[in-house]
């Protein structure tokens, strides 16, 4: 089955945790592209200042508060969408938090990763997901993280949770392409955002907000299941998890040695 490639004449975009980030420049990189994008947080304000930046590109911006925790909320907000704009053509689930620098892993901090992280985005995917089965055709894309390969030090709620969303869309790939929805994958390394501010390990190929926003929807529009970014770093990670792992290890132990 050939699956779309949504274009803004389908209808308009859906961007979660657009409030900053790779969220609000993918959403401003879509208004440049044509979109009307519809852009959800929990402040309404960081998302009415995203809106403001997009004054004058061919697209807009318009704002649609909401928690990603929330599955009956997410389901409003995909009915508010819908009902003031017209249809969602293409959703790019991407909200996420990052686990804290320094702060020993705890129950309570894995709890909330992975609430945002990977239950946000099924919320958020089966909020919007029947409304596209029923019009058969639709475009989904889940912003994970090239964490999720395997295992790194210090990352184990954040990794955890982002592999979580890789098999979530490799699963739920299969139920996308008999129903006609595009199901995509994005998979970032290291870009400059409040993430990735202040870290102190060593953050190869980083790349800025802007050029890891071109690169995505880029993604979007050439079709394909997984979106990388920087390609470089996710070909060397690839690799890595074929190493057995001994040698995965005594490698990651040095890594961590020199971000130490």
């Amino acid at each position: 089955m050939a699956l779309p490639r949504m274009k803004p004449q389908d209808g308009v975009a859906w961007v979660t945790g657009a409030s900053s980030g790779i969220g609000a420049a993918v959403a401003l990189e879509l208004a440049r592209r044509g979109w009307a994008v519809a852009v959800t947080a929990r402040r309404n304000e960081a998302l009415e200042a995203v809106a403001r930046r997009a004054e004058g590109l061919p697209g807009r911006i318009v704002a649609h508060p909401g928690d990603v925790t929330d599955a009956s909320r997410m389901c409003g907000v995909v009915d508010t969408i819908e009902s003031i704009h017209g249809p969602i053509a293409l959703a790019f689930l991407n909200a996420g938090i990052a686990s804290g620098q320094g702060r020993p892993i705890d129950v309570e901090t894995v709890e909330k990763v992975v609430a945002v992280n990977l239950l946000g985005v099924a919320k958020s995917f089966f909020a919007v997901q029947p409304r596209m089965i029923a019009r058969g055709h639709g475009q989904i894309a889940v912003n994970a993280s090239l964490v999720g390969y395997r295992g790194l030090p210090g990352a184990a709620a954040y990794g955890a949770a982002k592999a979580g969303a890789i098999h979530f869309c490799e699963s739920m790939r299969f139920d996308c392409e008999a129903a006609g929805i595009r199901l995509q994958l994005v998979n970032p390394g290291f870009i400059e955002t409040p993430m990735t501010e202040g870290r102190r390990f060593p953050m190869p190929f980083l790349m800025t907000v802007e050029d890891g926003a071109r690169r995505i929807v880029d993604g979007f529009e050439r079709g394909g299941f997984e979106i990388t970014v920087p390609r470089r770093l996710a070909w060397i990670l690839k690799v890595a998890r074929l190493l057995p792992y001994p040698v995965y290890f005594a490698l990651m132990s040095r890594f961590a040695e020199r971000g130490g």
